[in-house]
């Protein structure tokens, strides 16, 4: 059938093309709005510039056709086969290609903008700078497409397949790609920011200048990858896989990432400021130096040994543990999670509860914090609804006091700024106190201010895993005296002569803050 016999029929209101053998036809440049060319052959057609917007092409032969600048917005292409076809610049706004064959297809610059694709195969295509701004291509085949520079802005690629890949300088913020194949893929300078990679597979994929802010990475598997100077600031890559990956000179500023596989790494350089090292496998990582700055800037450098850095990626979860000597009943346990509340509350402080051990003779509480300028403000907070609350806070300031006082005598400036950050946490956490009303808090019958009133210890625990004792009561452990062959409890406690606590001497407080590794330069 001619080109003419076809717009005759088209002109005369008959669209209906239905399994038409039109093989090499030439309609370029016309309007066939609307028709219906379904299951029909047009392979090695010439349709370019043509307007085909709402035509029905479902499952017709386009291999090697001409679409170049066509007008195919709306179109339906479920199962087409269009195969090496030419569809440069065309405008594939809204089109539907479900399961459509597009290998090795032309699509440079072509507007694919919430397009559906989903399963169709693009393996091969030449996809360069195209839109595809909301795109739906998941379960797509994008194998080996050349993918550069192209607009993928929420598009998604759920399931969809982009191994070998190529999408340097691509824009994929907000995209979704869970669960996707991206092995071997090239996404050197790729925007994802904000986008969905939970699950996907990026093994010996190259991530490298990407940015990757506040990314989902969790449990994908980057084994393998480039990420040299990536941006994976306030990305989550909890329990990521990320063995043998190159990370040097990363932001890594905020991120998440509790339970990620760091094995045979390459870190030197990274930006790690706001960072928890908790969790982490790091059995033969390489990292000669971290920068801690706050805005990864440089200018809080930390240089590591290899024994160093060992230590430095493993660490355990700074701690307050306070240690009553008394059990906890259940109105004093209600009392206590009321006191807590309303510091938590009032203050916008403690904002996890502690664990509680209890048991037949003592109750033990202990308070995880995030990170070690924590520790003396959670201290001095977790003690407040105790007698003894007075008598430790006060060593808590001493102690403050005694820092303050060697940072002075050693001239250093380093120890100055850094206890100055410890002072201020401080001095702030105390200001909030002097707000927080307690005297509602607790009930006031005999049992419960009992357990209030019992002596405790206080032990901090650092991210070093290095321990403090801040507080000791004399009277711990001696609330019953022998009289009369018979236990007797006594109300001050006891009568022996007890031993006062001594503070730790200046030495064992600057070793304790010594591994406070975010405050090292």
């Amino acid at each position: 059938m001619q080109a003419e016999e076809i717009l005759k029929r088209y002109e005369a209101g008959d669209k209906n093309f239905t399994a038409i053998n039109l093989t090499e036809i030439n309609l370029s440049g016309v309007n066939l709005s609307g028709a219906d060319f379904s299951g029909a052959s047009l392979s090695i057609a010439n349709l370019s510039g043509a307007n085909l917007s709402g035509v029905n092409f479902t499952g017709a032969k386009l291999n090697v056709a001409r679409m170049s600048g066509a007008n195919l917005t709306g179109a339906k292409l479920n199962g087409a086969i269009l195969n090496v076809a030419n569809l440069v610049r065309a405008n594939l706004n809204g089109a539907q290609l479900s399961q459509a064959a597009l290998i090795r297809s032309e699509l440079i610059r072509a507007d694919l903008s919430r397009a559906i694709l989903t399963e169709a195969n693009l393996s091969g295509a030449d996809l360069r700078e195209a839109k595809l701004r909301q795109v739906n291509l998941s379960g797509a085949n994008l194998s080996e497409a050349d993918m550069r520079g192209c607009s993928l802005v929420g598009a998604n690629l759920e399931r969809a397949t982009l191994s070998g890949t190529d999408l340097r300088r691509s824009d994929l913020s907000g995209a979704d790609l869970c669960d996707t194949e991206l092995r071997h893929a090239n996404l050197s300078r790729v925007n994802l920011s904000g986008a969905n990679l939970s699950g996907a597979n990026l093994r010996w994929a190259d991530l490298s200048g990407a940015n990757l802010q506040l990314a989902d990475l969790t449990d994908t598997k980057l084994s393998g990858s480039n990420l040299l100077g990536a941006d994976l600031s306030n990305a989550n890559l909890a329990n990521a896989s990320l063995v043998h990956a190159d990370l040097t000179q990363a932001n890594l500023i905020r991120v998440d990432w509790v339970g990620a596989d760091l094995s045979g790494a390459t870190l030197s350089g990274i930006k790690l400021f706001g960072v928890s090292r908790y969790g982490l496998k790091t059995e033969g990582i390489t990292c000669e130096w971290v920068d801690l700055s706050q805005h990864g800037d440089r200018s809080q450098i930390y240089r590591l040994t290899p024994d160093e850095a060992k230590k430095f990626f493993n660490q355990t979860l700074p701690t307050v543990r306070i240690v009553i000597d008394a059990p906890l009943n259940q109105q004093a346990n209600f009392a206590l999670a009321s006191s807590y509340y309303q510091i938590s509350k009032e203050g916008n402080l403690l904002n996890l509860p502690p664990s509680i051990d209890v048991g037949y003779r003592r109750t033990e509480l202990t308070f995880r914090i995030d990170n070690d300028e924590q520790i003396f403000p959670t201290a001095y907070l977790a003690i407040l609804p105790f007698k003894n609350a007075v008598a430790t806070q006060k060593n808590i300031i001493t102690l403050m006091k005694m820092l303050q006082a060697y940072a002075i005598n050693s001239h250093s400036m380093d120890a100055l700024r850094q206890i100055k950050q410890l002072s201020t946490a401080l001095s702030q956490t105390i200001h909030k106190v002097n707000e927080i009303n307690l005297s509602a808090m607790t009930d006031t019958s005999e049992e419960t201010q009992q357990f209030f009133e019992a002596p405790t210890q206080m032990a901090l625990n650092n991210s070093n895993d290095r321990s403090l004792q801040v507080y000791y009561d004399p009277n711990f452990g001696k609330r019953f005296l022998p009289s009369s062959g018979s236990l007797k409890p006594t109300s001050t406690g006891t009568n022996m002569k007890a031993t006062k606590f001594s503070l730790p001497s200046v030495e064992e407080l600057v070793e304790f803050i010594e591994g406070f590794y975010y405050l090292q330069t």
